[in-house]
């Protein structure tokens, strides 16, 4: 039944199974046992403490670290990686059934280059990425606990931070469990790089990793959405890591006082965080705000299609900046790696553009009437949410009711939005046998 019904409206199901999960969370988190003060959580908190981990986000109304208890912290690690699993079980479900909308040649064509006939059936998908992304999860568990127990963290703690921090970074997630948050980190390559690698690889998309583990041999072979997402995801970290270097170089809040290591490490971890890993060794609200005006064009683009990121994804980025390349030099198609991009793909990365851009309008409008912010403030707090960042310039806890709810549908719309709306585009698309008469209007 489960597999029927995924076939038949996978959007509709994640949306089901989402919206039970958050329940179920909801209710576990305002339970006694899940306060560290062992008392009941408001309906508030444990709502958006629930919907920011089903939907790997991390933004907080309560301090993680000291409001829940031990049963609750692993409540939340649980949806942290259950929420993860599902966003990567929906974009593959969502892919099959692009697939099966498609003409024979262009099945032919993508199963060639991704063999998705292998994962025709749902059982297959869900234990394929089980064991991929529990298998990174361990290595980044490895990596970090020596390391937590060396700096005077105790054998069990050491193990719980090691796994929750592990469950929290693949899947793009960004809740602490320390108090302080990871500032006490800041340059810190033992704990920084594992961290930021996780992120990164969560971010890349489970139909890159794939690519990457069994042709990793032979670049030529990948996918042409591989080499779009690895090649677009590069030229952003290098472009984020280039701009928190040189505009946060004399910042005396940041990393003004650092020393060159630290600044190039910082900066490097400031870099992949707003691809969706919401991690922060830096003050956000210390930002200069050309920083975090910056940052909020990285946190709305995102992370890769088919991944724990949020955003509009990188590939979508892409093809529009193709796109846009295209049209200036006069080229009739848009091509790139030996490829022509239809335009039924740059049709449905625009409509995804400008769906997403409409919600966080709307959402920074309805913010600033409800909250005394400022813009600078809202649309950083909008866009974190809708990207499934989590990074703040610590406002959440002091939103007030109606905008702690309003954030949270963000989070939700920016989880199951992107996804849902580009197949949705992409199985509407068809061929129409009568076409009307060709006029062009005057643009521009």
């Amino acid at each position: 039944m489960l597999d029927k019904a995924a076939r038949s409206s996978p959007a509709r199901l994640a949306l089901t199974v989402f919206t039970a999960m958050i329940g179920l969370v909801t209710i576990l988190l305002m339970m006694p046992f899940s306060a560290a003060d062992g008392q009941h959580t408001s309906l508030r908190d444990a709502l958006f403490t629930a919907v920011s981990a089903i939907c790997v986000t991390g933004l907080t109304t309560v301090d993680t670290a000291t409001h829940w208890s031990t049963a609750g912290l692993i409540i939340i690690m649980l949806a942290m990686k259950i929420g993860g699993l599902g966003v990567l079980t929906l974009a593959s479900l969502l892919g099959l059934s692009v697939m099966r909308s498609m003409g024979l040649a262009q099945r032919i064509i993508t199963a060639s280059e991704t063999r998705a006939e292998r994962l025709a059936e749902v059982g297959s998908v869900l234990r394929v990425l089980v064991i991929t992304s529990t298998a990174l999860e361990v290595l980044t568990f490895l990596a970090l606990v020596p390391y937590m127990f060396i700096t005077n963290h105790g054998i069990a703690e050491s193990l719980f931070f090691g796994a929750f921090y592990a469950v929290s970074a693949f899947n793009n997630a960004g809740f602490v469990p320390e108090p302080g948050g990871i500032t006490q980190y800041l340059g810190d390559p033992f704990f920084t790089v594992p961290i930021a690698t996780a992120v990164f690889i969560g971010a890349l998309g489970f139909p890159v990793v794939l690519v990457l583990v069994k042709k990793w041999r032979t670049p030529r072979r990948w996918s042409l959405h591989a080499k779009l997402t690895l090649s677009t995801s590069a030229i952003l970290f290098v472009a984020g890591f280039l701009g928190y270097l040189l505009m946060e170089w004399s910042n005396p809040s940041t990393l003004g006082g650092q020393s060159l290591v630290t600044k190039v490490l910082a900066s490097g971890f400031a870099s992949v965080m707003p691809r969706s890993g919401g991690f922060a060794t830096l003050d956000i609200a210390a930002l200069n705000p050309e920083t975090r005006l910056f940052t909020d064009l990285l946190m709305f683009i995102g992370g890769g299609s088919g991944s724990t990121g949020g955003g509009i994804k990188v590939t979508t980025f892409a093809l529009l900046v193709l796109s846009i390349i295209a049209e200036a030099r006069g080229d009739r198609d848009v091509e790139t790696f030996g490829r022509r991009i239809p335009h039924e793909t740059i049709r449905q990365a625009i409509g995804v553009l400008v769906m997403s851009a409409s919600v966080v309008f709307l959402a920074t409008f309805v913010m600033l009437s409800l909250t005394p912010f400022t813009l600078d403030e809202v649309l950083f707090e909008v866009l974190s949410a809708f990207g499934t960042v989590g990074l703040s310039t610590g406002i959440t806890p002091h939103l007030g009711d109606a905008g702690t709810y309003v954030i949270a549908l963000c989070m939700y719309l920016g989880r199951i939005g992107p996804m849902s709306l580009g197949a949705a585009l992409a199985l509407r698309s068809g061929t129409r046998f009568v076409r009307l008469p060709q006029e062009r209007p005057i643009v521009g």
